[in-house]
């Protein structure tokens, strides 16, 4: 016969077992950028062979214009996920952006964790951050992509209301904190091949500022997407978010 101590250690190991099970669930859902748990977002494009090039965290006085100089350069079009308040600070890099052909998506006005984020929160995130970039380029914002992909399903809900489509990715590295161009691009055209090799297409994401410092040091991810672009432009065709979504 159990008795009424061991019961209620059972009961206890079992209840701790399930928060640790929420916890981690929570946490997969939240960050995990395929997670759909918490609600659908565009992964990648819908065809092997296609690689959309997407940028966070700017635009950057320094590193944005060396970017679009190698996009331009090699004739490829990018989405840049661009952060409000330093898209604030430089309007006329935002509308060089989008005269270059390339797509803006919004990425909050302050890079906060809208996991976190009470709803009230999240609202004045995303609508500052599409209120002024359709002021800067007089063009609608139509994609999202939250900082640190964290969200829940109010972050999600919120978007579409704001007529935001949710936008994750399916091939990142460390490329913020990687002084290796070449590292960067080889462990990148790993994620890539590997996805193609399972007949799917790439969103990668390279960053072209920084949330925390606005003097980092972007060349590698510059200099990573320049290979990137070589490597694949021959046998891959690259693509923006509004190409498919």
């Amino acid at each position: 016969m159990i008795s009424p101590l061991a019961i209620g250690l059972y009961a206890g190991l079992g209840a701790t077992a399930s928060l640790g099970l929420a916890a981690g669930g929570f946490a997969y859902a939240s960050r995990w950028p395929a997670s759909q748990l918490f609600g659908s977002a565009l992964i990648a494009p819908p065809c092997p062979g296609e690689l959309a090039l997407t940028f966070d965290d700017g635009p950057n006085p320094v590193w944005t214009p060396r970017l679009l100089e190698v996009l331009s350069r090699r004739g490829v079009r990018a989405t840049f996920f661009l952060v409000g308040s330093r898209a604030q600070a430089e309007p006329s890099l935002v509308r060089q952006i989008a005269a270059a052909g390339h797509l803006i998506g919004n990425h909050s006005w302050s890079h906060l964790n809208l996991a976190l984020a009470s709803s009230a929160t999240i609202e004045d995130q995303l609508t500052r951050t599409s209120q002024t970039l359709e002021e800067i380029t007089g063009a609608p914002v139509l994609f999202f992509r939250p900082p640190f992909g964290a969200r829940r399903p109010a972050t999600l809900r919120i978007a579409r209301r704001l007529g935001l489509s949710p936008v994750l990715w399916n091939a990142m590295t460390s490329d913020w904190k990687n002084p290796s161009a070449n590292a960067i691009s080889l462990k990148l055209q790993g994620k890539i091949d590997r996805l193609y090799r399972q007949g799917q297409a790439a969103n990668i994401v390279l960053h072209d500022g920084s949330h925390s410092n606005p003097t980092a040091n972007r060349a590698p991810s510059v200099a990573a997407a320049a290979q990137l672009i070589a490597r694949y432009q021959p046998t891959h065709q690259f693509v923006t978010l509004n190409a498919w979504a």
